[in-house]
């Protein structure tokens, strides 16, 4: 491991990039600084003539236990609408280069790890590997892209039942679903996606390939048509006293506290 929270390495013909989320010791969780360097990292990428196509991985596991929710939640609310800025740049360098991305997962894939990934352009994963977006147990709001992508990847009842649970998928079922498209043995998924994207450099049109990308692209450029009122909506969010007392206590390992759910329309007048 490197200090940088972002591993570049290329493969040993030189011809892909394997790019990893590199801060196991807090479970490859994404900070501002990760984000940027991954960013900088697929953008390197995206402008080497020499390479063909890219490797998301993660080094350790889990592959991503989602965003870092001791920097959220030290966050203002201008400096959550940044933090969320940088968090959308990331998921555009994925969806807009247009070399392939397939994104191999080993371990638990959560939240933001989870939005990460559905911007690649295929995902190989462990059989051990487990998905969803659990942001609502700790009361942040998955709109970086999870609450936007999942309708449109696994239809809108599934996206419901994950985003509003925030329960966890096994790989078998996350594939069934059309959240993933492969699953292969544990500790494999690296190896596997690395030769997925040297298939397909190898067969394909590098023309067609870019085209038949961004004319797709249509489909979540729509989901992700109104990224900027998510991003201050859930910067509103990350600054409340109720994210912040559930963030803790999470963070601490302790039951949170339930709140009353109210509703969307005020009160009756007195008869």
């Amino acid at each position: 491991m490197t200090d940088a929270p972002v591993a570049v390495e290329r493969d040993d013909d030189e011809r892909i990039a394997h790019v990893r989320l590199d801060a196991p010791e807090r479970n490859n969780t994404i900070d501002l600084a990760m984000l940027r360097a991954f960013t900088d990292a697929v953008v390197a990428a995206d402008r080497d003539s020499e390479l063909r196509g890219v490797v998301l991985g993660a080094t350790g596991e889990p592959f991503c236990a989602g965003a870092a929710l001791e920097e959220l939640t030290d966050l203002t609310v201008e400096e959550g609408t940044r933090w969320m800025t940088a968090y959308f740049e990331a998921l555009d360098v994925l969806r807009d280069t247009g070399k392939p991305v397939v994104a191999a997962v080993e371990g638990t894939c959560a939240a933001g790890g989870n939005e990460l990934v559905s911007a690649c352009d295929l995902v190989v994963a462990g059989e051990s590997a487990r998905f969803g977006q659990p942001e609502v147990g700790v009361g942040s709001t998955a709109a970086g892209g999870g609450a936007q992508l999942l309708p449109l990847i696994v239809g809108e009842k599934r996206a419901r039942d994950l985003l509003l649970t925030g329960r966890m998928l096994d790989a078998e079922e996350a594939r069934a679903i059309g959240l993933i498209n492969r699953v292969v043995e544990e500790g494999a998924a690296e190896r596997r996606a690395t030769a997925l994207v040297g298939d397909v450099i190898d067969r394909n049109s590098p023309q067609a390939y870019r085209t038949i990308k961004a004319v797709m692209k249509q489909w979540t450029n729509v989901g992700l048509a109104g990224r900027e009122t998510a991003r201050e909506l859930t910067a509103h969010v990350w600054a409340s006293e109720e994210f912040r007392e559930r963030a803790d206590a999470f963070l601490a390992g302790e039951q949170r506290q339930p709140r009353p759910f109210t509703g969307t329309r005020p009160p009756a007048g007195d008869e």
